[in-house]
């Protein structure tokens, strides 16, 4: 992927921002440079064609981490931490795979990604198990 501008700097984010800030930034970023509010002004829809490019890629994960990699940003922060609910995708070869669970220690970086200990409370016992961060996601309270 040939990086042309700095997608985080458009949207005015910060390379750690989440999911919610991101589409925050790119809804108050079209309704100022929406077509339909700026007609016959070419300046602003190739400005809006840019913000719509960064916000495909940054609101996708897939396209958000090959972006992310040469730039540097992807070892900036872990996507969870000590406390925060999470359940395993069902894509994971886990058993645990679609439980939800609790990240119980600060995650660890390795080369690649971060590794994070969850904890499962289930029939009346509790287990720490070892998961990378793309077997992760986020429970929305």
């Amino acid at each position: 992927m040939q990086i042309t501008q700095d997608y985080y700097n458009l949207l005015g984010i910060t390379p750690g921002a989440d999911t919610q800030e991101i589409n925050h930034a790119y809804r108050k970023l079209a309704f100022l440079y929406h077509p339909d509010r700026n007609l016959n002004d070419p300046e602003a829809n190739e400005k809006m064609k840019e913000i719509n490019e960064a916000y495909s890629v940054l609101v996708d994960s897939k396209k958000r981490q090959s972006y992310d990699l040469p730039l540097g940003y992807n070892a900036l922060t872990p996507k969870f931490n000590t406390g925060d609910k999470v359940t395993i995708n069902y894509h994971s070869t886990s058993p645990y795979r679609g439980h939800m669970g609790e990240v119980d220690k600060e995650p660890v970086k390795d080369a690649f990604r971060f590794w994070y200990m969850v904890r499962f409370d289930m029939t009346g016992f509790s287990t720490i198990v070892r998961f990378a961060e793309e077997e992760l996601s986020s429970v929305l309270e």
